[in-house]
């Protein structure tokens, strides 16, 4: 699977504790959702990149 893939299920699941922390009402914990949700933005944007080079290369089937 794609390295790019696997950083976002990762980073996404990372913050999941901090997420939960934050609706408890621990302030710092939404700093960190936000930190974590700025590099799963960046993240996804590499993945579609990706997958619009293996589309534009001819590398996926279907």
């Amino acid at each position: 699977m794609s390295q790019n893939y696997e950083a976002l299920v990762k980073a996404i699941s990372d913050c999941q504790d901090d997420v939960q922390k934050a609706e408890a009402g621990n302030k710092a914990a939404t700093s960190r959702v936000r930190k974590s949700m700025q590099e799963v933005k960046a993240l996804a944007q590499e993945l579609r990149k990706e997958m619009l080079e293996l589309r534009d290369s001819g590398g996926a089937q279907g």
